[in-house]
């Protein structure tokens, strides 16, 4: 293939199927408290994967057709702010994996940009949007105000998934070399 363009599309392609498949394979964590959303998968790293194998704007563009994807392939919200900011910009966000673009050796330290940038996304969405449906409790703590509470919530998930996602990026160090033997 010549078209570089072409080939980045139709990988972007590959791997936001990839992310769909994972994320029917889950490990739901939600209602253990509360009854909310919030699962442990898979599917960040074929997004960090893509973006560290092109570029972050690569990565930004995979991981909001991705997150829009998925909130219509089961996704749950609150209204459409909710829909664009935990799906569509929280995914996107992933994509700043691509900032480390230079070597599969930094695919560990780009999945936790590309995770710690979805997590920004979703503890604002925690703040502004679901500030009003707060408990006055959670997890034992009671008094929360909507930066701890979206800090708690959204790291019973995250905090998994981020370490799950370097661990798994950590291992494919060497496969995706070996696959690519044009990125060193």
């Amino acid at each position: 293939m010549q078209n570089k363009n072409l080939r980045a599309l139709t990988e972007g392609a590959v791997m936001v199927a990839l992310s769909i498949a994972l994320s029917f394979l889950k490990i739901p964590i939600g209602a253990g408290f509360g009854g909310f959303g919030g699962s442990i998968d898979l599917v960040m790293v074929p997004l960090i994967i893509y973006a560290v194998r092109y570029n972050a704007a690569w990565g930004l563009g995979a991981g909001l057709v991705f997150g829009t994807i998925k909130y219509f392939l089961g996704g749950s919200a609150i209204d459409w702010v909710s829909i664009i900011f935990d799906y569509s910009v929280a995914y996107m966000f992933v994509g700043f994996a691509g900032l480390l673009n230079k070597t599969y050796k930094t695919l560990p330290l780009a999945a936790l940009v590309g995770c710690f940038g979805r997590f920004v996304i979703h503890f604002i969405s925690g703040v502004t949007v679901y500030a009003k449906w707060m408990p006055e409790e959670f997890m034992g703590i009671s008094g929360m105000t909507p930066p701890l509470y979206s800090l708690l919530y959204n790291g019973t998930y995250m905090l998994p998934n981020t370490i799950l996602a370097i661990a798994v990026c950590a291992a494919l160090i060497v496969p995706m070399q070996k696959l690519d033997k044009t990125k060193k």
